[in-house]
């Protein structure tokens, strides 16, 4: 397993400050790429009690790592559920870039626009069940993207997760300053298990980000010990 491995009792909660602190320290604006997913979610609904941890959302540039390809407004959106979650309470942000998959070119385009901006912050990822992160399946053609692209099409070529997606690359999600995955639950006991155990059938075991987070809560863990 690549980074580093924290186990926490709230892994929303711990996502929360983890951001307070890394946004608090830069003085300048601070990028940040959402994800999807339950764990997400209450991640961001965490993330929105500004009281209890207050980020200065009017520097803050808003990604998002992964997109379904439907429409904003549609409830399987990763945008909306981050608008929903989150953004919905806050106050202008300096910038909000969404996947809009209903573009031509939608891949390329979202792909340029990263790369024409400094290096992510922060990009929060999570971890499915079959072992994926971001919309990067497995045995999916995603997997093998060059390293001269940040962001591509995909699908799961198993069926598992449905739609077409847009999703950052692993050399996308390697340009980042950080990464941080979040894990919750025993249902993704297995999949972290494949990821500890160095099973690079899991795309998540082959994150190589410098500076690797890994959040994940005891029952994620199952009767595994941190090591």
């Amino acid at each position: 397993m690549n980074g580093s491995l924290v186990v926490v009792d709230d892994v929303a909660a711990a996502f929360a400050q983890l951001v307070v602190d890394r946004a608090s320290v830069s003085s300048a604006q601070f990028s940040l790429a959402f994800s999807g997913g339950s764990t997400a979610r209450e991640c961001y609904e965490r993330l929105s009690h500004q009281s209890e941890f207050p980020v200065d959302w009017g520097k803050i540039d808003a990604w998002w790592g992964d997109e379904r390809c439907v429409p904003l407004t549609d409830p399987e959106s990763n945008y909306r559920l981050v608008e929903e979650s989150l953004l919905s309470k806050l106050g202008p942000l300096a910038s909000v870039h969404p996947m809009r998959s209903d573009l031509p070119d939608a891949a390329d385009l979202y792909d340029r626009l990263v790369r024409s901006a400094p290096p992510i912050d922060l990009i929060h990822l999570g971890l499915g069940p079959d072992g994926h992160t971001a919309s990067l399946f497995p045995d999916s053609e995603a997997l093998t993207a060059p390293a001269t692209r940040f962001v591509v099409s995909n699908v799961d070529p198993l069926g598992h997760n449905p739609h077409p997606r847009l999703t950052f690359s692993f050399a996308g999600i390697a340009h980042c300053r950080t990464a941080v995955v979040t894990v919750a639950g025993a249902s993704k006991t297995e999949a972290l298990h494949r990821v500890l155990d160095g099973d690079l059938t899991a795309p998540a075991a082959h994150l190589t980000n410098g500076d690797l987070i890994w959040l994940v809560d005891s029952e994620a863990m199952g009767s595994r010990s941190p090591r």
